[in-house]
C-alpha cells in the first residue's frame, strides 16, 4: 500500500494497515486480579464490578469505555479458595485513543512514546491496589500492564539474558530477531475460498509490512492460556494459529515488535477484534530445532500439500536427500521482490521445500 505509513513515525495512538484487509488498531489494554478485602464471602457482582470501573475512568481521566470492553472471569469454588486467593480475574480496554493526541498533544516529534507511556503508567499506578465497595462488598484491585504491551520490560529481558543468562537461560551472543505471535483467527491468514486453515503465502504476505522476513512458521494453537473462562469448555480446536516470524535481524524484528506491542488485530467487515499475545523467542525456535515435536499440529496451506518446514530443518534434509531433476517447482513472488520455490519431495509425501530466491537460482 503507497499511502502506509513509516513504522518509524507511527504514534501509539495511530493505526496500521496490513494485507488482506487486516489492521493493526491501537488499545491500552490493563489485566486486572481481585481480591477481597473484607470478611465477607459473597461472590462478586460482575455488573457492579464494571459499572464501577466505567464510572471511575469516566470522572477521573475522562476516559469513556464500553460493558462489552471489560472482561471478567471469576474463579471457580470461592468457599474453597483460601482468602488470600483472588476471586476473579479479567482485562480492560481502552479503544478509542483519540482523546490522548489532544489531551498529550501527540504529533509524531521526539518524545512522543515516552509521553504516552508515562501518561498510562500514571493510569496503572493509580488503579492498582484501589479499593471498590459494591454496595458493602469489598473487593481490591490489582492492575498491571500485559507482559505482551510492555516493550520496554520485554528488552530489558532480553538483554539481561544477552549480558548475564538469567532467569533460566543461558546467556546469548545473539540478539533476537524472532515474534511469536498467538491467539489470532486462522481464517484471516487464509487463501479465500479456498481453505479455513491459515496460509503459509498468505502469512508471509501480511507480515512482511513489517519488515523483511528470513524465517515463517504457522501452527495449530488450542492454548490460549488464561485468556479463556474457566467455564467456557474446551476450546473448538483449529480457531487460533500461532505465528512464528523471524525477521532479517534485530532492527526489523524491535520495529515489528514495536508495532504488535500495545495493538489488536482488525479484519475489514468483521465486527471479531483479536487480542492477541506477543512476545519475542527466548528458545531459539527456529535454530536448535525444539519445534520440531510439534510437527503433528502443523497444517498444510491452501494448496493441498502437508506441513510446514522451517529453513533450518529444510536446510538438514536437503543433505541427505536431492529432489529429482524432474520436480516441478512453484514459485511465487511478493511485493518486496522476493521470491520463494516451492518443490515437492517424493520421500517427504505432504511435506514441501521453501527456497529463498537466492537459494533457486
Amino acid at each position: 500500500m503507497s499511502h502506509r505509513k513509516p513504522l518509524q513515525t507511527l504514534l501509539p495512538t495511530e493505526a496500521f494497515e496490513l494485507e488482506s484487509g487486516l489492521s493493526l488498531i491501537p488499545r491500552i489494554k490493563l489485566n486486572l486480579t481481585i481480591h477481597r478485602a473484607d470478611k465477607s464471602v459473597s461472590p462478586i457482582d460482575e455488573w457492579k464490578l464494571k459499572r464501577s470501573l466505567i464510572d471511575y475512568l469516566k470522572t477521573s481521566h475522562s476516559i469513556s469505555i464500553l460493558e462489552e470492553d471489560i472482561k471478567v472471569f471469576k474463579y471457580k469454588d470461592l468457599k474453597k479458595r483460601k482468602r488470600e486467593d483472588p476471586v476473579a480475574r479479567g482485562s480492560l480496554f481502552v479503544l478509542d485513543l483519540g482523546f490522548l493526541s489532544r489531551k498529550l498533544g501527540l504529533n509524531g516529534e521526539d518524545g512522543t512514546e515516552e509521553e504516552f507511556l508515562e501518561w498510562r503508567k500514571g493510569i496503572v499506578a493509580e488503579m492498582d491496589g484501589m479499593e471498590l465497595s459494591l454496595e458493602g462488598v469489598k473487593f481490591k484491585l490489582s492492575v498491571e500492564v500485559p507482559k505482551g504491551d510492555n516493550l520496554e520490560g520485554m528488552r530489558k529481558e532480553w538483554e539481561e539474558i544477552e549480558a548475564f543468562g538469567t532467569r533460566g537461560y543461558p546467556r546469548s551472543e545473539r540478539q533476537p530477531d524472532t515474534i511469536i505471535l498467538r491467539g489470532v483467527p486462522s481464517r484471516w491468514f487464509a487463501e479465500p475460498r479456498v481453505s479455513s486453515k491459515p496460509s503459509m503465502l498468505v502469512t508471509h504476505t501480511i507480515f512482511s509490512a513489517l519488515g523483511k522476513i528470513r524465517n515463517l512458521d504457522v501452527g495449530e494453537d488450542n492454548d490460549r492460556g488464561e485468556d479463556e473462562d474457566e467455564d467456557g469448555g474446551d476450546l473448538v480446536s483449529g480457531l487460533h494459529c500461532k505465528i512464528v516470524v523471524q525477521y532479517e535481524g534485530h532492527k526489523g524484528f524491535y520495529n515489528a515488535l514495536k508495532i504488535l506491542c500495545g495493538r489488536s488485530l482488525n479484519k475489514q467487515g468483521s465486527r471479531l477484534r483479536a487480542d492477541y499475545e506477543v512476545t519475542w523467542d527466548r528458545d531459539g525456535y527456529f535454530r536448535n530445532g525444539r519445534s520440531r515435536t510439534e510437527q503433528s499440529k502443523r497444517w498444510a496451506p491452501a494448496t493441498g500439500v502437508g506441513n510446514y518446514r522451517s529453513e533450518a530443518s529444510q536446510r538438514q534434509s536437503q543433505v541427505s536427500r536431492v529432489s529429482p531433476d524432474d520436480a516441478r517447482r512453484k514459485r511465487f513472488k511478493f511485493q518486496n521482490d522476493e521470491t520463494i520455490s516451492i518443490i515437492p519431495h517424493p520421500q517427504w509425501h505432504d511435506n514441501v521445500q521453501i527456497k529463498s530466491k537466492s537459494e533457486c537460482n
